[in-house]
C-alpha cells in the first residue's frame, strides 16, 4: 500500500473539485490529517477514498484508494451525512 503526504492528498482534492467538477465528502474528520474523504460524482472518472494512517504518535501518513464504482459501503455514508446536513 502507497502512502502520501499531505500536500499530495490537498492538490488530489483540488483538481478533483475544480477540473473533473467531482464532489468531495468528509466522512471523519482529521485531527492531524484529512481523516476520511470521499471524492465521488465525477463524470467519467473514478471515486476517490482518502484515509489518513498514523505510523507512530508523532506522524501520519495518508492512503488513496481508487474505485471504478464506489461501494456501497461509501454511498451509504454519504446519504447519511447528506440528510445530517
Amino acid at each position: 500500500m502507497r502512502h502520501y503526504t499531505l500536500k499530495v492528498c490537498e492538490d488530489l482534492i483540488t483538481r478533483y473539485i475544480t477540473e473533473y467538477q467531482g464532489k468531495a465528502t468528509v466522512l471523519n474528520e482529521g485531527i492531524l490529517g484529512l481523516g476520511v474523504i470521499v471524492l465521488h460524482s465525477a463524470p467519467n472518472k473514478k471515486s476517490v477514498v482518502i484515509r489518513v494512517r498514523f505510523l507512530n504518535n508523532r506522524s501520519i501518513t495518508h492512503t488513496i484508494i481508487r474505485y471504478n464504482k464506489l461501494p456501497k459501503k461509501y454511498k451509504l455514508l454519504i446519504e447519511k451525512e447528506f440528510t445530517l446536513n
